[in-house]
């Protein structure tokens, strides 16, 4: 795309790459804001998001022929979802066992659902699945390195549409108040007669679902393959995100596109023939995380809205 335009290109080719790049970002970012508002941490969600891509391409490989072409990756949208539930409910339940630290489980997660995607996730790698239809935004213009540019992902769309919905769930709703009451001070929370296993057990689920929403985005949209390095981390850089954004959903929606930002800028200047600093381009999320850690790692800072029983067996 840059290369045909030039050095203008490159601005077209990162928003084109922000908005690519930003959704699987998106979907865990907001999954783990929901967890975290209960109280606990989930750091399976790498595990989470393999097992939804997996599943996503998997899902719309084997439906293809039934239910044809166009609703198969959707079939498989729902199955990622369904995925990240029942890993969800395997966290909820083991990280709310007395003296089991949430570190330790989400670790556990993290190579239960990586292992179980390398494993039923080998027969599809080499299949080609049909991928999800894009909304062609750019039919108005003649340039195709536009027309390329604003080929957008309905999940983005979706996920676009989610985070001020979670938060008016959050400031607006019974549940959305029991979530925070049982994230803030459980023992009050308990005193008011709410379930506190129960509501972080559904809060963990549902993030979990999002979260294997991310991954459908990956294996069905962008980069649209199966591999088994496919995530490259993003499931553990969405916590710090989270952390980044306040525990905010629509501060997580501008950290997202700030990290489908930072990874979209190493492909932009290479396809202009920038390539001396190859390596550190591509590197730039995770750098981007390195500076979030520091940057978040001072006690005052990092509490400004922090759930109060976040980090704690409470």
């Amino acid at each position: 795309m840059a290369e045909a335009l030039g050095w203008l290109g490159v601005p077209l080719a990162i928003a084109a790459g922000t908005m690519r790049g930003s959704t699987p970002f998106l979907f865990v970012s907001l999954g783990e804001c929901l967890t975290e508002k209960s109280g606990k941490i989930n750091l399976g969600l790498e595990g989470t998001l393999l097992t939804g891509a997996m599943s996503a391409y998997a899902i719309s490989y084997l439906a293809q022929d039934s239910v044809g072409e166009f609703l198969a990756p959707w079939l498989g949208v729902l199955a990622a979802g369904l995925a990240g539930m029942v890993l969800g409910a395997i966290h909820g339940w083991l990280s709310q066992q007395p003296r089991v630290s949430d570190v330790a489980v989400g670790i556990a997660m993290i190579i239960f659902g990586s292992g179980i995607a390398f494993f039923l996730g080998k027969p599809f790698i080499q299949p080609i699945a049909p991928k999800l239809m894009t909304l062609d935004l750019g039919a108005w213009s003649n340039v195709p390195q536009l027309q390329d540019a604003l080929r957008i992902s309905p999940l983005f769309l979706l996920g676009l549409a989610i985070a001020p919905l979670l938060r008016w769930f959050f400031k607006s709703t019974r549940w959305g108040l029991f979530v925070r009451a049982v994230g803030d001070s459980p023992e009050a929370a308990r005193a008011m007669g709410i379930s506190i296993f129960k509501v972080r057990m559904l809060s963990i689920v549902a993030g979990s679902f999002l979260a294997g929403i991310g991954g459908a985005s990956l294996s069905l949209y962008y980069p649209g393959v199966w591999t088994e390095r496919i995530s490259t981390g993003q499931g553990l850089m969405a916590v710090a995100l989270v952390i980044f954004a306040r525990w905010n959903p629509i501060n997580c929606l501008y950290a997202s596109l700030l990290f489908g930002g930072a990874q979209a800028l190493g492909p932009a200047l290479q396809s202009v023939g920038v390539d001396s600093f190859y390596y550190i381009f591509n590197a730039a999320p995770y750098i981007l995380t390195l500076f979030i850690a520091i940057f978040t790692c001072s006690p005052q800072k990092t509490l400004v809205g922090s759930p109060g029983a976040l980090g704690t067996n409470k």
